[in-house]
C-alpha cells in the first residue's frame, strides 16, 4: 500500500524480493477481503432495531417517525453516528449508502463522524412534505434547498458522497419528487436513494396517490429520478416492465433479506433482477433498523434462504460478489473499491 492505495498485489514469495524495505503486516490464519459494502442502512434506526409486530406502513407510523424525531438535536445525532460507524466497523463494513433524517443536522453529525474515520459513505437529508407527522415534515422548496447546500458542503468532501433522499413516493408531493429530479440534473454526480415496491399495501397506497403514473416506478420515472446512480431499496413487488426499466436506466436496487423477512414484506427475486435479458445492478442492504443484523455475512445467510424459498440457488461466490464487487458497481465505485485491483483504494477488512 501506499498514500492510500493498492501498490501491488500478488503471492507474497513473488513479492516479497520486490519490497524488502517495506513494513509488513501479517495475518497467517485470516482472510483479508475487500470492505463489505451496504447499499441501503438507516443511521438513526439503531435504537429501533426489533419494533415489534408491524408490517411497512405500521411500523414506521408507530416507531420510525418517533425515533426520527430526537435528530434535530446535532449532539445526539452525533452520539449514535458514532455507536452507528463503530458497529458497522466490528462487521466488517467500510462503505454504506445510508439514511439520514430530515433534519440537516443529522446530515452534518454523520458526515463529520466518517471524515474523523476517513471512511467512504454516502447519505443524504430524507424529503418528505406529507403523510407523516408535522415534527418530520419540510417542504418541497425547503427540501430542495436545504439539500442543494449539503450537496455544495460535503459532495466529494474526502472520500464523502452525496444521495438526494426522498423517503418514498408516499411521503412526498410530485412538486417535491420533481425538485430531487431538479437537483440531480444540476449535481449529476450525485446519488439518488429511495425505496421502491416494499410491501403489498403501500404498492396500493402509491396507486392511490399518483393516479396518473402507470406504477410505482413511474412516479420516480416522471420525476426524472430512474436514473444511473439511483439506488431502490428492495423492489420486492416490482413487475416484469420495471425490472426492465431499472436495466435500461443503470439503476441499482438494495436487496434487503433480514428486512423484508422481518417486515414481513416478502421475497425479492434476486434471479430476475440478474436475467441475461434485462440484468440490474444489485447490491446487498442491511436495512437497519427493519434489518436484523449489522453483518453482511449475516445478509448473505439469510439472502440464501430468500432465494431457496424461490426454488433457485444463491452460491457463495455470487453472495460474496454482491457484498463487495457487486456493491461496489451498484454505487458505481467498482473504480475505486471492491476489490483489490492496482490503484483501487487501500479499502479492506480481515475476518479472524
Amino acid at each position: 500500500l501506499e498514500n492510500g492505495k493498492i501498490k501491488d498485489f500478488g503471492d507474497y514469495d513473488l513479492l516479497k524480493d520486490k519490497y524488502r524495505d517495506v513494513a509488513i503486516a501479517c495475518y497467517p490464519d485470516k482472510l483479508i477481503i475487500p470492505g463489505f459494502i451496504d447499499t441501503h442502512i438507516h443511521f438513526p434506526q439503531v435504537e429501533m432495531l426489533a419494533s415489534y409486530g408491524e408490517q411497512l406502513l405500521e411500523w414506521l407510523n408507530k416507531y420510525t417517525f418517533e425515533t426520527e424525531k430526537k435528530f434535530r438535536d446535532k449532539t445526539y445525532a452525533a452520539k449514535i453516528a458514532d455507536i452507528f460507524l463503530d458497529e458497522l466497523l466490528k462487521n466488517g463494513t467500510t462503505t454504506a449508502l445510508v439514511f439520514a433524517t430530515v433534519h440537516p443536522e443529522s446530515v452534518d453529525a454523520f458526515f463529520e463522524a466518517c471524515a474523523q474515520r476517513n471512511l467512504r459513505m454516502i447519505t443524504g437529508k430524507v424529503l418528505m412534505n406529507r403523510n407523516a407527522p408535522d415534527f418530520l415534515l419540510d417542504t418541497a422548496k425547503t427540501s430542495y434547498q436545504e439539500s442543494k447546500t449539503l450537496i455544495q458542503k460535503w459532495h466529494k468532501q474526502g472520500r464523502l458522497l452525496y444521495a438526494i433522499t426522498p423517503r418514498f413516493a408516499v411521503t412526498s408531493t410530485d412538486e417535491q419528487l420533481h425538485l430531487a429530479g431538479q437537483l440531480l440534473e444540476e449535481f449529476p454526480d450525485v446519488y439518488l436513494h429511495t425505496h421502491l415496491s416494499e410491501n403489498v399495501d403501500e404498492v396500493a397506497l402509491v396507486a392511490q396517490l399518483f393516479p396518473d403514473s402507470k406504477g410505482y416506478l413511474d412516479v420516480y420515472d416522471q420525476a426524472k429520478l430512474v436514473r444511473s446512480r439511483s439506488v431502490f431499496a428492495h423492489g420486492v413487488q416490482l413487475r416484469d416492465d420495471e425490472f426492465q426499466r431499472l436495466s435500461e436506466a443503470g439503476s441499482a436496487i438494495a436487496f434487503c433479506p433480514t428486512s423484508n423477512l422481518f417486515l414481513g414484506s416478502g421475497l425479492f427475486k434476486l434471479m430476475q433482477a440478474k436475467s441475461a435479458d434485462f440484468p440490474v445492478h444489485v447490491g446487498l442492504g442491511t436495512d437497519i433498523g427493519a434489518g436484523t443484523s449489522f453483518s453482511i455475512l449475516q445478509t448473505t445467510h439469510e439472502a440464501y434462504k430468500v432465494v431457496q424459498l424461490q426454488r433457485h440457488k444463491l452460491s457463495p461466490f455470487k453472495a460474496l460478489f454482491l457484498a463487495t464487487l457487486g456493491g461496489a458497481k451498484a454505487l458505481y465505485l467498482d473504480h475505486v473499491i471492491g476489490n483489490f485491483e492496482i490503484g483501487k483504494e487501500a479499502d479492506f477488512a480481515v475476518l479472524d
